[in-house]
Parts: C-alpha cells; structure tokens; sequence
C-alpha cells in the first residue's frame, strides 16, 4: 500500500494563540487549493490528519475535491512545543537544530525526537492497518514528525538533514511517497506543486 504524506503549507503565525490552532495563510491557502486541484489524489482516497487546525484544514481542501473521507488522529499531531510556545523564527529553527541533534534529549522541555518518532510510526502504523484493500492513502501532517517518519521508514539517522526544509521547498507544503510495511521510501520530500499525479502507481 502506498501513502502519500504531505505537510500543511504556509500558516498565520499568531503569538497569541497555541500553536497546534494556527490556520493556513492566505498563501498556504492558496498552494493547497492548488494542490487539490491537479487531480494529484485519486477520488476517494483515505485521508488521515493530524488534529491540529493547519493540517485538517489541508484534509479538507482535498477532500472537497476527492469526496474522501477524513480520520483526525490526535497523535499524528507535531512534535510537542509547549514547554516554550512561540519562539520568534530564528530562535525557532536554533532549537529545532537542537532537537534533531539531540534526539535523546528533551530541549527546553520540548518532546524528544525518539518519543515525537515513536508515536507518530504507532499513529500511522494504526491508521494505515485499519484500511481495507491496497488503494493509495494520503497522511495531512506537520514537518518535524514528518521527518522523523521518513528516516524510520528509510532507516536513516534522525537529523535534520531529512527535514523537509533541507530536501524539499521553504514554507511547507511538501511530501514523500512511501510503502509503510515495506519500509520502503518511494521519494524525498517534494514540494506539492511538483508531486506527479502517478505517485500511487507501483
């Protein structure tokens, strides 16, 4: 069975509200309607997001097009931040070097990447055993544990050399194609306008 894992595009970064209920921009928006509206995903397909607004609000501008059915899994959320809230971009990407770095390790009270990894291979473990037949299933997540599922599938080192802002496009909107009980990654991190619409044919 071949998955689809895609990360939400832009958001509106508001620091007065948590994090996990952020929405799209107008630009994240835009790309995923976009996205959508290529036919990328075949009608029907499962479709299961993460609980966080940014990511079901990508389910549902896909599944507006595919007539899907969405699953919200409150595991496959990103990895927790809450210990810091917001942190002003640079300091953002510093601490995330950190937790990629120091996987073991929990920086300033952020979850740590093996515990972040963990949950996020149970989630879609469950998710994709609960689909009957081999048709293709679309994941709507987040970059961090997006990362951390691509290295375990490929069985890579956890770094954030995977992550998709080193392999595929800034802003978000990026994903891989994988075979979960295979392990087996089918692609890099590829930026949503260029994933072709053939991903889920072996």
């Amino acid at each position: 069975m071949l998955a689809l894992y895609v990360t939400h595009p832009q958001v509106r970064m508001d620091p007065n509200v948590p994090v996990p209920l952020w929405g799209l921009s107008e630009e994240g928006g835009r790309r995923a309607e976009a996205f959508a509206a290529r036919g990328v995903i075949p009608s029907g397909a499962p479709i299961f997001s993460s609980s966080e607004r940014k990511a079901v609000e990508l389910a549902e501008i896909i599944a507006a097009v595919t007539g899907s059915v969405i699953v919200c899994e409150h595991a496959m959320g990103e990895n927790d931040r809450s210990a810091t809230g917001f942190l002003p971009p640079e300091l953002f990407e510093a601490t995330a070097d950190r937790f990629f770095g120091a996987p073991d390790t929990s920086v300033d009270g952020w979850e740590r990447a093996i515990d972040a990894q963990a949950r996020i291979v149970d989630a879609v473990e469950t998710a994709l055993a609960g689909v009957s037949g081999d048709g293709p299933v679309v994941l709507c997540g987040h970059g961090a544990v997006g990362t951390l599922l691509k290295c375990h599938v490929a069985g890579r080192t956890i770094s954030r050399a995977e992550d998709q802002g080193r392999t595929g496009g800034p802003g978000g909107g990026n994903g891989f194609v994988f075979d979960f009980a295979a392990s087996q990654l089918h692609s890099e991190w590829t930026r949503i306008e260029d994933i072709a619409a053939g991903w889920h044919q072996r």
